[in-house]
């Protein structure tokens, strides 16, 4: 039998970028796919801002920025002609502490290369071709079946395999939900000729149907993207693909000179019951299924996992149990937020911007957040902790407190000398964060703050697992 401390399921954008997390703090876990390769589709195409600050953390931020590009505006077409250019986005301006201002687009198969290597990068590796039949716990671990005839035993067990999750359906996990949209919808990835890569083309049709061809950045890709009449069944097969091209557009099925990948669905947003169960976790479309709409799935997945990695590498160095119980906590709450919105998007009541940037996604009520100032500044506890120009200091250069932030420790903010071995600290908090003392968490969040370092902030550190 195999051992592990924790068995990651599903090696998509939620389990890599948790392998990663894992693995830089040395923790032992395994990666199982059941595909034979890494998912080949652009599905998930759009990294928000804050994303892309997790992204930087884990090391994989330049190649990122490096493969991928802005979102285009978007041209509509009637019958032939252009007839106009609409902006898909809420123009607004970044604060100083935002490095990233806008989401940027990169298709999903290349996020998800990008985050492999990173993950091979740090000794870690995918077992493709690994499928799990059925899964035990006990009180010390998790027996998990693979189709192979082999048992993996971890310590613990994050399925972050997909919106048809096995893992979930092994715990006998619910999903409570609602069909966004009655229409079909297909997407697919093609390369066709006809077309400029400067829009994202839009051709709508009288009877609310309409098909989109988006540019993908770093590649010679298009992303088709059609909701179908109401009643039809989507066909996504190459001549499917071709034929819907030659339907709405005034291009023909062969200017269509290829069908990478192609899939057809109807959108839903759903949310399972939960997303623990014993030793076994939920994360990314296993816990939560969303409309792509506003580009909110995928980087709500990749916060699961970078919530979940500190937390449970923390458990297994001796922290205690209950800082587990946060996860659920933290992240359902959240994703219940974000799939209502992603649904507002869906259906236009919610415009792309301010709003899915997922800047402001924070945990002010969570357990895990202790506020102790008795007139708080703009950040407190639970907020994202912004970025900031910082002076420099004996053990710290000056610079950019993400550059301080960045790696799998603690940051205090406002202190001579480390509280605690894993602690780095800066003697005073930005301008910007207001007045006090503030404990940042190695996910980029304030977990503690005071007007000064105290005894409370002591017993924080005690029920972190800091000692």
């Amino acid at each position: 039998m195999e051992t592990t401390d924790v068995l990651i399921v599903g090696a998509g954008p939620t389990g890599l970028a948790l392998g990663i997390d894992l693995a830089r703090r040395g923790v032992a876990a395994q990666l199982v796919e059941r595909a034979d390769a890494l998912f080949p589709g652009s599905r998930g195409k759009g990294i928000q801002p804050r994303t892309q600050e997790v992204f930087d953390d884990l090391g994989v931020i330049d190649a990122v920025l490096a493969s991928s590009g802005p979102y285009p505006e978007r041209m509509v077409w009637r019958g032939g002609e252009r007839v106009g250019e609409e902006s898909m986005f809420e123009r607004f301006e970044p604060d100083a502490g935002t490095p990233y201002p806008a989401p940027r687009m990169i298709p999903q198969w290349r996020t998800q290369e990008i985050l492999h290597a990173r993950l091979t990068e740090l000794g870690g590796k995918v077992a493709f071709g690994r499928e799990v039949t059925g899964l035990t716990q006990d009180a010390d671990g998790v027996d998990v079946a693979l189709t192979d005839g082999t048992t993996v035993r971890a310590r613990y067990v994050v399925g972050a395999d997909g919106g048809r999750s096995g893992i979930r359906r092994a715990l006998g996990v619910g999903m409570t939900g609602e069909t966004v949209d009655p229409a079909p919808f297909v997407v697919a990835d093609l390369r066709l000729r006809g077309l400029d890569r400067v829009y994202w083309h839009a051709f709508p049709a009288a009877d609310g149907s309409v098909l989109g061809l988006c540019p993908l950045a770093g590649t010679e890709e298009f992303q088709l993207a059609a909701r179908l009449p109401e009643g039809s069944e989507p066909e996504v097969s190459p001549d499917g693909v071709r034929e819907l091209v030659a339907r709405y557009t005034h291009l023909a099925a062969e200017d269509v000179t290829e069908v990478r990948w192609a899939s057809g669905f109807r959108p839903r947003a759903a949310l399972a019951d939960r997303f623990r169960v014993g030793r076994v976790f939920l994360a990314g479309d296993a816990a939560h299924v969303h409309s792509p709409a506003g580009g909110q799935g995928l980087n709500t997945s990749v916060q699961d996992a970078y919530n979940l990695g500190w937390k449970l590498a923390a458990v297994l160095d001796g922290a205690p149990e209950t800082l587990l119980e946060t996860y659920e906590e933290e992240r359902r709450a959240n994703a219940a937020a974000v799939l209502e919105l992603s649904t507002g998007v869906h259906r236009g009541e919610v415009q792309r911007g301010r709003a899915t940037v997922q800047l402001g996604v924070g945990y002010r009520d969570s357990s895990l957040s202790t506020e102790t100032r008795a007139d708080p500044g703009p950040v407190r506890a639970g907020d994202r902790a912004p970025d900031a120009e910082v002076p420099g200091a004996a053990e710290v250069p000056g610079g950019r407190l993400f550059d301080l932030f960045r790696g799998p420790h603690w940051t205090l903010l406002g202190a001579t000398a480390p509280p605690r071995a894993g602690v780095r600290t800066l003697p005073s908090a930005p301008e910007s964060y207001g007045p006090g003392v503030f404990l940042i968490r190695p996910d980029g969040y304030v977990g503690w703050a005071g007007e000064t370092a105290t005894e409370d902030l002591a017993a924080y550190l005690d029920g972190v697992g800091i000692r």
